[in-house]
């Protein structure tokens, strides 16, 4: 089984939002996405989609893009990102769901010799515009979600984490996030969120043990990227 990971694939079939007003590299991307697809993931091959995965305000209106979604070959594991309005209670979501489609949020699942852990995120103290009033508690609920995730995880499994936002700051100060991850053996970490410009400054690589991926789409260039085979 390989397993691939792409975030922020902001599919608009049921609503009127067409990702191409935010500059060219947009263009077609559902198609582009649907192509890259296609020639890299097999049917017995896992997608990893940690968020932002459709802009359907409600989840009536996310069936399309789900469906659309499930069409394609390969199980798939998403994540709920700051986007994804649509994504109600988890029992309602996960019922919605196709089949071949699972849900992840402060839980984790398990296919075959790998643990899929996570949680939403939030953005990480020192952040831009990282508010303490506001920010911090959710911030720190998150964390105690991530915990929750990680704890349920058997310590045989190869663990990959995902997240929507970065479990970085700006300055890629470690967070009690990362501080998870190194407590819990991950192996990699996913996230997405990030687009254009804010990139540049993303971390990726490894530290502390721990593989980090930035795996939005345009970042990709709307490629499933191979994670590994297991």
């Amino acid at each position: 089984m390989k397993v691939f990971a792409l975030a922020d694939l902001h599919l608009s079939g049921s609503v009127n939002k067409p990702m191409d007003v935010f500059g060219p590299l947009w263009d077609n991307h559902l198609s582009r996405i649907r192509t890259a697809w296609l020639e890299t993931v097999g049917e017995e091959d896992l997608v990893l989609i940690p968020g932002d995965i459709s802009w359907a305000m409600h989840l009536q209106e996310a069936e399309t893009d789900l469906n659309t979604l499930a069409a394609l070959p390969g199980k798939k594991l998403i994540l709920r990102g700051n986007h994804d309005y649509w994504w109600s209670s988890l029992s309602k979501v996960r019922a919605a769901l196709p089949e071949g489609m699972y849900a992840l949020q402060n839980d984790a699942f398990l296919f075959g010799d790998i643990a899929v852990a996570g949680s939403r995120g939030w953005p990480c103290p020192g952040s831009i515009g990282f508010d303490e009033a506001e920010d911090r508690p959710i911030y720190e609920r998150e964390v105690i979600r991530m915990g929750l995730s990680l704890s349920r995880v058997p310590k045989d499994r190869f663990l990959i984490c995902m997240m929507h936002y970065p479990p970085f700051n700006e300055r890629r100060k470690p967070s009690g996030f990362t501080e998870l991850f190194e407590q819990y053996g991950a192996k990699h970490v996913l996230y997405g969120h990030l687009h254009g410009k804010a990139c540049r400054n993303a971390f990726e690589g490894e530290r502390g043990g721990v593989q980090y991926t930035l795996c939005s789409a345009d970042h990709l260039e709307f490629k499933p990227k191979l994670i590994g085979e297991f």
